[in-house]
C-alpha cells in the first residue's frame, strides 16, 4: 500500500511561498557581490519548498542551476541557446545543459 503524506495547512504553505519569492529575490540583488551568498539564499528556498511540499514557482525555477543548484546569471555563470524550438542553458559553473520548451 502506497503510504501517503499529510500537507502542511494552507496558511505555513503560503507563507513558505513568500520566503521562497523573498529569497530569490536576495539571491538576485547579492549575485554581483556574493555569488556563494546567492547560491545559499538559492539552497535555503529549495529546502523551504521540500519541507512545506510547495513547488518553487515556474518562473524562478529556471534563476538556478538543476545540477549544482547554484544562482544563475546570463553572461555571468550561464550560457542561453536556443536550438530546435528548445531553450537551452548551459552552467558555466557545472558544465551542465538543461534544456526547456519554449513557452
Amino acid at each position: 500500500m502506497k503510504r501517503r503524506y499529510k500537507l502542511k495547512p494552507i496558511k505555513e504553505r503560503s507563507i513558505a511561498i513568500q520566503r521562497i519569492r523573498l529569497l530569490f529575490r536576495l539571491a538576485e540583488d547579492k549575485f554581483h557581490n556574493e555569488p556563494d551568498l546567492s547560491d545559499r539564499y538559492v539552497e535555503l528556498a529549495r529546502k523551504i519548498s521540500m519541507k512545506y511540499k510547495v513547488r518553487i514557482p515556474r518562473e524562478l525555477k529556471r534563476r538556478f542551476c538543476k545540477h549544482c543548484y547554484s544562482s544563475l546569471k546570463p553572461g555571468r555563470n550561464l550560457r542561453i541557446r536556443i536550438h530546435k524550438s528548445r531553450v537551452i542553458y548551459y552552467c558555466l559553473r557545472c558544465r551542465n545543459y538543461m534544456r526547456f520548451h519554449k513557452q
